[in-house]
This record gives structure tokens, sequence and C-alpha cells, in this order.
């Protein structure tokens, strides 16, 4: 008894310095393979270039991995940190990086590449990181501490979930092979590696089994770009793919009457709306209030929201997600062609006139449509304009749509806050004018710690931008997606709000 007592310690000493037993993970196997409803982009390989849509999200959730991001468990899941403390001043918040996070190329996560990936960030949101975040200190390899020139209550919420810049990509590779090097050939610190990207056509992943979470469980992702609606749905029919994105109206309703597949539908984070860029011109139509306001009334959202997201969809009058924290929830949106009529024509334009192009992006333009058929029923006449999804958020943000109408949306992760300073607020990345007292409403409530306060400032806010019609919001997107027979778990809908599968490692083919 007192020779086990005296070596209890000495063993127990021994186990402590072993290494851990090896993953018993089983090794990935096989292939599913996605119909994606746009054409990819090399632009959202690299999370340094994250605009405030979610469509980025498609891939980052597979090639890279952040220090703290939206999971089934919560919105700000501990992912590459492990753990994070702010100071009792607010001015600080320090990170604990994971001691097993390794990129693809089998280095590990270090804080200096936390401090080059936020420090090269360019995307949705680096003004106000610019203008908040005084310094990036790394005290050793593994921790990193942000220092704000003044509190800001949502920096974690920018930095995990609203924009780009917490998801790490490798200092010494980007520095090796350069930005479009990176593009090129991106490796990032996520559960699936890149293997090849044919524009057009396809980008396909492989399983890192490294991956500190846990191994994914498919051995190889693949996403064909099917961009034609009927065509996605025949592909899944067919079993070419296994997963089809955005399967919409009549084709919906095929897909649920066909035996083995499955239509998953999913109300997201994914606002609508139409926008006014020229509603600061006085010369104008949209600048008349009454203009908007008849644009608004004159959209039949029920009719549309049966026709295309078989009534799934939620009707919204404000372009702030309701499931995010600090909604104001707006007095629901009415539908009167002749209110829209009588607005007209107290405006001056009992004729209607020629509102000039409507750009949207091309994957959304059957909603296009059905919205441009409403406002020509009422008089106001437009040209339908579809871009690809990177071309039309490209020339979204650089302020080229002017003239006419835009129809927009954004899928990102954030909070009420986020979404106005990315489309309200003076230097927002879509905002084509703004108005004084909104921006200083906003700056007001950025640095008031109090909850309350702060949420009444935000209030105020959402309800000015509701009475002035800044935005003609539509729909909270019913995202219809199919599913194939040889699918166990897709992951779609595994992350509240999100509108692709993920976590990829979480996804299996049944029977695994």
């Amino acid at each position: 008894m007192v020779l086990r007592r005296a070596l209890a310690p000495a063993l127990i000493a021994l186990l402590v310095l072993l290494p851990p037993p090896p993953r018993a993970d089983a090794a990935p196997e096989g292939q599913l393979t996605w119909g994606v409803h746009i054409t990819l982009a090399p632009t959202w390989f690299d999370p340094a270039e994250t605009p405030g849509m979610i469509t980025p999200f498609m891939v980052l959730y597979a090639l890279h991995d952040a220090m703290v991001k939206p999971m089934p468990a919560g919105p700000q899941t501990p992912s590459l940190a492990e753990s994070w403390s702010m100071g009792k001043d607010g001015l600080s918040y320090e990170f604990v990086l994971r001691k097993n996070a390794r990129f693809h190329d089998g280095s590990p996560v270090t804080a200096e590449d936390v401090k080059f990936s936020f420090e090269r960030y360019k995307g949705t949101g680096s003004k106000g990181f610019k203008d908040r975040v005084a310094a990036v200190e790394t005290p050793d390899p593994g921790r990193v501490r942000f220092r704000l020139k003044q509190p800001w209550p949502d920096f974690l919420t920018f930095y995990s979930s609203a924009t780009g810049a917490g998801w790490i990509v490798p200092k010494k590779y980007v520095d090796r092979v350069g930005e479009d090097g990176f593009k090129k050939a991106p490796v990032g610190a996520g559960p699936y590696k890149f293997v090849s990207f044919t524009p057009g056509v396809e980008l396909v992943f492989e399983a890192f089994d490294q991956y500190w979470r846990k191994a994914p469980s498919v051995k190889r992702l693949v996403f064909r770009v099917i961009p034609d609606e009927s065509t996605r749905l025949a592909a899944l029919k067919r079993g070419e793919v296994d997963l089809a994105y955005s399967i919409r109206g009549e084709l919906a309703e095929e897909l649920q009457r066909t035996p083995g597949l499955a239509l998953k539908p999913a109300v997201i984070q994914g606002t609508f709306w139409l926008y006014f860029p020229d509603q600061w011109d006085p010369k104008s139509p949209w600048h008349d209030r009454r203009v908007r306001q008849a644009a608004s009334v004159a959209v039949d959202r029920p009719s549309i929201n049966q026709a295309r997201t078989l009534g799934h969809s939620r009707l919204t009058n404000s372009i702030i997600p309701s499931m995010f924290d600090l909604f104001w929830a707006p007095p629901a949106p009415v539908y009167s062609a002749a209110r829209a009529k009588a607005l007209l024509a107290e405006a001056g334009h009992p004729n209607g006139f020629d509102a000039g192009d409507f750009y949207c992006d091309g994957s959304y333009g059957n909603l296009g449509e059905a919205v441009l058929n409403n406002l020509q029923a009422v008089g106001i006449r437009a040209r339908l304009r579809p871009l690809e999804r990177a071309a039309f958020f490209s020339g979204y943000s650089d302020k080229k749509f002017k003239g006419g109408l835009i129809q927009a949306s954004s899928g990102a992760f954030g909070n009420a806050a986020t979404r106005l300073e990315g489309f309200v607020v003076t230097g927002g990345a879509y905002v084509y004018g703004s108005y004084p007292d909104l921006d200083g409403l906003f700056s007001e409530q950025a640095a008031e710690l109090d909850r309350k306060r702060r949420e009444a400032i935000l209030h105020k806010i959402q309800q000015i931008v509701h009475e002035r019609v800044v935005y003609d919001p539509i729909w909270e997107l019913a995202f219809l997606n199919g599913v194939g027979p040889r699918v166990g778990e897709s992951g779609l809908g595994l992350i509240p709000g999100h509108a692709y599968s993920a976590p990829y490692e979480d996804v299996t083919l049944k029977g695994k």
C-alpha cells in the first residue's frame, strides 16, 4: 500500500508528459457534389477581401478557419482561439490560440499569422477597424491582444462574424507566393484543402485529416457551377450532384414530388431590398419620399413569396434580419397598387416615369422580374440588368449603379449595428448617400456600453430609416435547396441563419 502511494504521483506526472493518444477519427471517404447557383470567383478564396454578403463563407468554412466564428453552438464559438477576454476598461481584447491548430502546409497557426491577417484585411468593415483599433500586439506566439482607441461594444461581433477579419491565413506562405499566387493556390487552416479551381466549372477540396476540431467524414467536396435552375434540378435527379442550391417555384414543387429527393427550406438572415441610389439627388424622382413609398406599396410580396419560395420566406419591412440582436420590429409591409398610383400622382407623376436600369444579382433575376412587373403595373418603368454575383457586388460597392434601381441583399452574419454600418452609415461599403442625423446617432451608439441606451439609439435609427423609406425591403429569404439520396448530414441549417452547408467537417454520406 505504501509503495502504491509513493508511485502514484510519479505515474500521474508521466501521463501528463506523454503525448495524447492518436485520433480515433475514421479516415475520410467518398465524395459529395454540390450544384452551385452562382459562378464562383477567386476573390472568395481570400478572407481579406470578404464583402458584406454570405457567399464567400460557402468557401471560407471549408478552406479557412477563424479565431471565433458562428457554429451550431452559437454565433461566437471559440475556434482557432480557444478563449478570449476583454479588459476591464473595454479598451482591449486578448485571445489565446489553440495549440494544435495547423495550416494545410503543416505550419502552426501563430499570433504572427493573426496579426498579419488582420492588418491585410480590406473587406467590408475594414475602415471601421482602422478607425477604432489602435494596435495589434503579439506578447508571445500563442497570444494576440487588440488595443482599441475607445470602448467598442461590437468589436467581437465585427471580428467574429460580420466580417472576414478574424479568418486567418499563413503569413509566411502569403509572403512567399504573393497576393495573386495565394488566390491561385490558397492555403488555410480549415477542414478541407484546396485541390483545383476551373473557372465557370468547378471548385474541388480534399479533406485535411489534421483539422483540430475533427477529421472530416467525406474525403472530397466538389462545388459544380450550374447557374441555370432547371439544369441544377436535372443534375440532382440524375445523381450528378448530391445537393443543389436554390431550387424555387414550380421546380421546387417538382423536386418535392420526386422520389428519393428532399426539399430543404431554411429562412436565413438574408434580407432582400430595393435601394434608391439617387434619393439624395434633388433632380431625381426618387428624391421625393412619396415616390419611394409608392414603390414600396406597389410590391405584392405575398404573391411573389408564394410563387418563388412556396410561401416559406418571411415578409419584412426592414433590411435588418429579425433574428439579429438589437432588431427593431417595423410595421408590416402593405401592398396596394391603388395607393402607389395615388402617391405617384401626388408627387407629380400621374403617368409614372422611366426609372432607368434595374440592377440585380443574376441568380435572383426571377425575383427582379416579379418586382419589376409590380412596379410597371403602377407606372414605374425600368429595364432589368442581371449580373453575375461577383460583378454585381463589385459594381454595387464601387457605386457604379446610379440613375436606376438596385435589388440587393445581404446574408452576412452580425447584428443591427453591423448591418447599418455597411448599408446606411456614411463610409459603408454599399452606401451611396446618407443622412447626418443618422451618422450622428450611429457614432453615439458605437461607444455606448449601457445595453439599454444603446438598444434605444439603434431602434431609433432603424425607425428613421423605415420612415424615410431609405430602402424598400422585400423579404427574409427562404433558401430552398434539394438534397439527394446519398447525403447523410447535409450541413444545411446546422448554423442558425447560415445559407449554405456548414460546418463541412460535420457533413456525411448516408451510412457513414
